[in-house]
């Protein structure tokens, strides 16, 4: 081996690196992101679900065993409900994540020392979620307990006088599959489509065809939209094949509405089209888009709820997610496959795919030129 040769090469791939800055700047950067959502985003321990409280009982007992619940940091009060079905209504349409239930005798049954049962709802469509805080609605029910039975009886053989019964909903056995399953085809949807797209533009231009599309009296908008077509045309066999496949193999359950499904997904689609195509035309060649492309995908997978909980996150990681199309799609596609719901609860999820789609088509219409750079 000739040294003297070898040095040369190198030397010269560090001054092509040197002057690729785009590149350069993605080798410095992506680390020091990485590190910064693993160390600050990324957390295990679910804190503080939104939780509401159907209260019978309105004593001062009940209201002490709320402020229990709250103290364990795995429960936090948002109000109070009227009834038993506005409790479920709160966690079909993901205002909640729990609900505490007392019943009417609460108050009189402690004083008397008869024992007595509280229910604990949790949407269990996240397990990790959902076990923080069946873990912690059973301690605080032992915690109780072992307080009253020690003030009264003197030994701890005596009948608990609190029994927190918890009731897991959509997903009872805490499987992963249902939670994981419905959140890899908005998965596999974003991150195929945006780099699919991303490079539409930029081979166009390395290839010299885009030559032939600027002289065609073709709009601007009418070359983005053709471009997005086919895409959204695969996307929706994707999506369709990776139902099938989780329900024949993890028995995924579709509870709510397959056309609902698909208006959804198509929604997403496009959103993800659409930014593809804008980093297209940023890029200047297909190794830049590309290189756009992950940096995107990274907090798309961490920071979506795809893999880590949301309600772990702290708040800049959470505002980070609520900028990304994929933690809205997440909660469709959740909330129909397991919960069932329709419309009516997911408007909110809607709209925002709907503003998406629309942002990021009109921003990669506006950055594209029918003219040569």
């Amino acid at each position: 081996m000739n040294f003297a040769r070898l040095r040369a090469i190198f030397w010269k791939e560090f001054i092509q690196m040197r002057r690729d800055k785009h590149t350069l700047r993605l080798l410095l950067f992506v680390p020091i992101m990485q590190l910064l959502m693993f160390g600050f985003a990324i957390r295990q321990e679910v804190r503080n679900l939104p939780t509401v409280v159907f209260d019978l009982s309105r004593s001062q007992e009940s209201r002490d065993l709320v402020q229990k619940f709250e103290a364990t940091d795995n429960f936090q009060i948002r109000g109070n409900v009227s009834s038993y079905t506005e409790a479920l209504n709160s966690i079909n349409n993901g205002s909640a994540r729990a609900a505490i239930v007392i019943p009417a005798d609460y108050a009189q049954s402690l004083k008397r020392g008869r024992p007595v049962e509280i229910q604990v709802l949790v949407d269990a469509t996240d397990p990790t979620g959902s076990q923080a805080a069946i873990g912690s609605a059973q301690l605080v029910g032992l915690s109780i307990s072992s307080q009253l039975v020690r003030a009264k009886a003197g030994t701890l053989r005596s009948p608990a006088p609190l029994e927190v019964r918890v009731r897991p909903l959509y997903n009872p056995a805490l499987t992963s599959a249902l939670f994981i399953v419905p959140g890899i085809i908005g998965m596999i949807l974003s991150n195929i489509l945006v780099l699919m797209t991303a490079m539409a533009v930029v081979r166009e231009r390395e290839v010299g065809t885009l030559e032939q599309l600027i002289v065609t009296p073709l709009k601007s908008s009418e070359i983005m939209l053709g471009k997005i077509l086919p895409y959204a045309l695969v996307g929706l066999v994707q999506i369709t094949a990776v139902m099938i496949v989780g329900h024949l193999l993890f028995h995924v359950p579709i509870r709510g509405s397959i056309l609902l499904i698909y208006v959804m997904a198509i929604l997403f689609i496009v959103a993800n089209l659409g930014l593809g195509l804008f980093i297209s035309t940023l890029a200047k060649s297909q190794v830049q888009a590309m290189q756009t492309s992950f940096l995107f995908m990274l907090p798309n997978v961490l920071l979506s709820g795809f893999m880590f909980p949301r309600e772990a996150m702290p708040d800049v990681a959470r505002w980070i997610g609520l900028a990304l199309p994929l933690t809205y799609f997440l909660q469709v596609m959740r909330a129909i496959f397991l919960k069932g719901v329709g419309l009516a609860e997911l408007w909110p999820q809607a709209l925002a795919l709907v503003g998406f789609a629309v942002l990021y088509f009109t921003f990669s219409t506006l950055r594209f030129h029918k003219q040569l750079e």
